[in-house]
């Protein structure tokens, strides 16, 4: 399956960005708290993947793991993992030292796909010491 996906516009918000992310998971409840884009706070909407929110059932319909990785709606398409985190570091603003971090560590693709594994594992981990379930949207189809 590919990592992008085109959804209908309706459910994008304004030519912005929306990140659909784990809201049990501190450390991404932690990034989707301060990660930015351009355009300001106002250009990023966040959306738990824990919730029922359309966007949840979109993903979900297009065949997404949300335990496998966050996503990321810009432009009418639907990223995926490590492509969601790429984008995310090419959308953030050049100031701002978490700005400029994210776009060092995650504006290349490859470096964005070689880390992504290791992260998403660290998730993992962690959700499994707090004693968390995994969102498990696909298994609810």
């Amino acid at each position: 399956m590919s990592d992008k996906v085109d959804i209908p516009r309706a459910e994008e918000s304004d030519d912005g960005v929306t990140l659909l992310f784990d809201g049990e998971c501190p450390v991404c409840t932690a990034y989707s708290c301060s990660v930015g884009v351009k355009g300001g706070k106002d250009a990023l909407r966040t959306v738990d993947a824990r919730g029922d929110d359309a966007l949840v059932r979109q993903a979900t319909e297009a065949g997404f793991d949300l335990d496998q990785g966050m996503i990321v709606v810009h432009r009418g398409r639907m990223h995926h993992g490590a492509d969601a985190l790429h984008l995310m570091a090419k959308l953030a603003p050049a100031h701002g030292i978490r700005n400029r971090l994210n776009r060092l560590l995650f504006g290349s693709q490859r470096l964005a796909r070689i880390s992504y594994p290791a992260l998403r594992g660290g998730r993992n981990l962690l959700l499994r010491l707090l004693g968390r379930r995994k969102i498990g949207n696909l298994d609810r189809t």
